[in-house]
């Protein structure tokens, strides 16, 4: 089960054109619930509470508690906040529901703060050995934050601080099943933007492929209005420049 795969790989036309790249793990798609692309899932989450331990991730290996991060500029609260929203975002554009539960070891998604910090964020996923169809279940998955970066809620032009909840929609993204389907243009590319704060069309397209939509069609954009204005991110606004590891996506900077 182990997978690498070079973040310089060639993405392929069909999805580069339609803005989405769905992550494949050693050749495999990944997704929760059925292996079924179209199907939808419902995945509980938590945040780490304690310092756990997960040998078989890389970036996320040691998980602090969630509330590390309140000792920046955000307090815990706050946290919790912008995480429940992320996770709306994901739940209405697709048909997906999500639920907290207080104890991370029961959590599908644990979220938490990197025991080493460095970089940004990381998303790690690991996923059941059977498979059919070409797709395999997503088991669990981790999200790790670096405490010693500064956090902020909202954008105000400083892309040198990350909004917390447009990085977790990122991370979440990941989570999912999603990878970079380039630079910009949609909230999974690998560059930091403050040029848009909703999912993109190629983001809707790809979590609906794997996914579905939802019943009532509850969206979050209308893909045919919106505009990608174009953006120059810097040295620091970007979200990976490192290849795959052994189960887990590698986000090194958010």
């Amino acid at each position: 089960m182990a997978a690498l795969l070079p973040l310089s790989l060639p993405l392929s036309a069909d999805n580069g054109e339609s803005g989405y790249r769905l992550l494949e793990l050693d050749g495999y798609k990944v997704k929760w619930g059925e292996h079924t692309l179209g199907v939808g899932a419902s995945i509980s989450y938590a945040f780490a509470d304690e310092t756990l331990r997960f040998d078989d991730a890389r970036n996320c290996r040691d998980l602090a508690p969630m509330s590390i991060l309140s000792g920046q500029t955000l307090p815990f609260e706050t946290l919790v906040r912008e995480t429940a929203e992320a996770f709306r975002v994901w739940e209405r554009a697709a048909d997906l529901s999500f639920h907290q539960v207080a104890d991370a070891r029961d959590a599908d998604i644990i979220i938490g703060a990197q025991g080493t910090p460095r970089m940004r964020a990381f998303a790690n996923v690991s996923y059941a050995p059977d498979e059919r169809g070409g797709v395999r279940a997503i088991e669990q998955a981790l999200v790790c934050l670096n405490p010693d970066h500064k956090w902020k809620v909202g954008f105000n032009g400083d892309e040198d601080v990350y909004d917390i909840r447009y990085t977790l929609i990122h991370e979440i993204g990941h989570a999912l099943g999603l990878d970079h389907p380039g630079p910009s243009g949609q909230v999974m590319g690998f560059r930091y933007t403050e040029v848009f704060a909703e999912l993109q069309p190629g983001d809707l397209r790809g979590i609906r492929q794997l996914y579905g939509r939802r019943a009532n069609n509850n969206e979050l954009v209308n893909a045919s209005a919106v505009v990608i204005q174009p953006h120059r991110a810097g040295p620091d606004a970007i979200f990976t420049e490192h290849p795959y590891f052994r189960k887990e996506v590698a986000i090194p900077n958010g």
